[in-house]
């Protein structure tokens, strides 16, 4: 219980993808207090999407539960961004084409507004409250609608000349494979996302076969591998509609690619496993933006 005069504080927490778009407010330990969520529109221009997000604001910020104080906006969006203010193009989200993202949230909440790519944000997330936590070389994932990735190295997270480090979804998996929304040829992301899957089997992910869910799996395994390999990572965590929908079996085909693929001695522990906070992760990973924009180093000052 809040004592008279105090408030806890809070920040705003905004995940914005290309299937979903949720809106709560997240407590200073990677708590949700409220939370909304609808489809985002797939139809309209800039400011139709945009204004579905601006009432998911609006009705959160009017939902703040008693004794607790909002005090900044962290937003996850899927990218790639661009610039101080944070110019998004997400490639799952035509209608946004260089759209300043940052200067209109601040202008709907009235609160200091930070903004990064959604997976960023919920590597962000899994270690401050979810599934990497103590963690400090991990990667995590997102297979949904889109494939997308953020990495922590050495307790920090990556963040790239442009701050765009941990595109995994644009690893190359199969080099003759289906052309990319990002100008390439058989990226993971055109290989094992939910778009790609629907657009190759002509079926929703929901009802993929025994056989596409085992071939995500592998894909998967195969480029987490190439990272780890890479980076020398010992985790990855991985949330996702299409990730979490298929389950087990998608799991188990996925780290038995990263076994076959990972054979030096600091790579053979390496490990892939679903985010434990499920879908509220990336909802979580927003909220680290949010408090990590305001000074919090969420990875460590818990």
């Amino acid at each position: 219980m809040t004592e008279p005069g105090k408030s806890r504080e809070a920040v705003l927490a905004v995940d914005i993808g290309g299937t979903k778009t949720a809106c709560g407010a997240v407590g200073r330990g990677g708590e949700i207090l409220v939370r909304h969520q609808v489809r985002t529109p797939k139809e309209g221009d800039a400011e139709v999407v945009f204004a579905a997000v601006e009432r998911l604001v609006e009705d959160v910020l009017g939902e703040i539960p008693d004794g607790n104080r909002v005090v900044a906006c962290g937003t996850g969006c899927a990218g790639p961004m661009k610039g101080l203010d944070t110019i998004v193009s997400p490639l799952n989200m035509p209608a946004w084409k260089d759209f300043p993202l940052r200067r209109r949230l601040e202008a709907v909440s009235g609160l200091p507004t930070f903004v990064d790519n959604d997976v960023k944000a919920l590597a962000l997330g899994e270690g401050w409250a979810g599934t990497a936590r103590g963690v400090a070389n991990y990667m995590s994932m997102v297979v949904s609608t889109g494939v997308g990735g953020g990495i922590v190295i050495d307790g920090r997270l990556l963040e790239g000349a442009s701050g765009n480090a941990g595109h995994v979804g644009h690893v190359i998996v199969d080099p003759e494979g289906h052309p990319c929304s990002c100008g390439g040829a058989g990226c993971l992301e055109a290989e094992a996302s939910g778009t790609a899957i629907a657009a190759i089997t002509g079926r929703d992910p929901r009802e993929a076969s025994p056989e596409v869910v085992a071939r995500t799996g592998r894909l998967v395994g195969m480029a987490v591998a190439s990272v780890v390999n890479l980076l020398d990572l010992e985790l990855c965590t991985v949330a996702g509609s299409v990730a979490l929908g298929f389950g087990d079996p998608f799991f188990e085909a996925a780290n038995a690619e990263l076994r076959e693929r990972s054979r030096l001695s600091f790579t053979q522990g390496a490990s892939i496993v679903p985010c434990a906070m499920g879908a509220t992760a990336p909802l979580v990973g927003a909220g680290a933006v949010g408090w990590s924009g305001l000074g919090v180093d969420v990875l460590h000052d818990r």
